[in-house]
């Protein structure tokens, strides 16, 4: 037995170690961790930007919008960062944008803020409805894993990300067959049904950009990237990998459309409903996403604070350093979590998209092909 389970960690050690891991999966499991709890663990998110525009109307966001918007600028930044050797977003947005990279800082910011305050809000309710415990104990736990992650940096964040995305990927998926199981016929009648609503193009456009400010968790991960083609694939696959749990949650959600479209937690709610014994595995899964995507953001930090150290000093923050700072970034998130977490999804994501799409998504497709364009042409000739 010892021979066998040793060999069983060995496979996937080997797995987790190959080169075509670390280029085209491992980059969409990041960001697949650093989306789901701002992004859809909650399922509030995917009312807002998608349900709310009809059954019908969020899977054409969805998949047609957002999915499509991801793909192009997540291979368009990959090719970018491996052309230039940019692998923290101080040094990408100052290859991109120059001095105007600092716009694109006081953005990344304020989303930081606004997420650690969604996942600061959504980890003292859990510890409350699923545990009846007091949401500080969440907020506490919350912020230990946060600091504990940050401490030990890249290679750890790499692993724990990894594994815990397995991890939720097979509850998101139990969910989804539960769902089926219980409201299927609601999913299809409201889906057959045809219900979409003016906006749904502007709520896929909103959230895939609002989301692209996660971009800065992954470019740590990115320096695997060798060639051209590597960069469009990993792109291509980190859309697909990100978005396909909120796809699996999105479909249960539209089983009970629309009276689900003003709770605060439909996940919640939904799962007591149908799998009341789901709840508690899902409300674990979800927190520890919480801290990963705490983690994730404050890491980007990190890193880029410990570039303009190394820039300036010759030496970068210790691991005291990125655990204290990561604790004391997401203290800060917990106070902004006091703001409720509807409004801060509804206007706080909103309004911040787009800044990240003129900054990333209209620099990159202009300055940026240009960029790359004018680096190739001087290696070539």
């Amino acid at each position: 037995m010892s021979t066998v389970s040793e060999n069983g960690q060995g496979f996937f050690g080997r797995i987790m170690r190959s080169a075509s891991y670390k280029k085209y999966i491992l980059p969409g499991l990041i960001s697949q961790s650093v989306v789901i709890a701002g992004g859809y663990g909650t399922g509030r998110e995917l009312v807002e930007y998608f349900a709310n525009y009809g059954s019908l109307g969020g899977i054409l966001g969805m998949v047609l919008v957002t999915t499509t918007l991801w793909s192009l600028v997540f291979a368009l930044s990959y090719e970018f960062a491996r052309t230039f050797k940019v692998y923290d977003y101080r040094s990408f947005f100052k290859e991109l944008l120059g001095p105007g990279w600092v716009l694109y800082e006081a953005c990344y910011i304020v989303l930081l803020l606004i997420v650690l305050g969604v996942v600061g809000a959504t980890s003292g309710s859990i510890f409350m409805q699923s545990f009846g415990m007091p949401p500080l104990a969440g907020a506490g736990l919350f912020l230990a894993g946060v600091a504990t992650l940050t401490f030990f940096g890249s290679y750890v964040i790499e692993v724990v990300m990894s594994w815990w995305s397995y991890l939720l990927y097979a509850v998101f998926f139990i969910f989804l067959l539960v769902g089926i199981s219980q409201v299927g016929g609601e999913i299809s009648a409201n889906l057959a049904a045809g219900d979409i609503k003016e906006g749904w193009l502007l709520g896929g456009f909103k959230y895939a950009f609002y989301n692209l400010g996660t971009f800065p968790a992954i470019l740590f991960a990115l320096n695997y990237i060798e060639s051209r083609k590597e960069a469009v694939i990993s792109g291509i696959m980190t859309s697909i990998i990100t978005i396909l749990p909120g796809v699996f949650l999105y479909l249960v959600i539209i089983g009970f459309y629309p009276g689900i479209l003003d709770v605060e937690v439909p996940v919640y709610t939904i799962l007591g409903q149908i799998a009341p014994w789901l709840l508690p595995i899902f409300m674990v899964v979800l927190f520890g996403t919480m801290i990963e995507t705490g983690a994730g953001f404050i890491h980007a930090v990190n890193e880029r604070i410990n570039s303009w150290l190394v820039d300036r000093n010759g030496k970068g923050l210790t691991r005291a350093n990125r655990g204290a700072l990561g604790g004391f970034m997401a203290l800060i998130g917990l106070g902004v979590a006091s703001f409720g977490l509807i409004g801060l999804i509804a206007r706080g994501y909103g309004t911040i998209s787009w800044g990240f799409f003129i900054l990333h998504g209209v620099a990159l497709f202009t300055i940026g092909v240009y960029k790359i364009w004018k680096k190739n042409a001087s290696t070539q000739a």
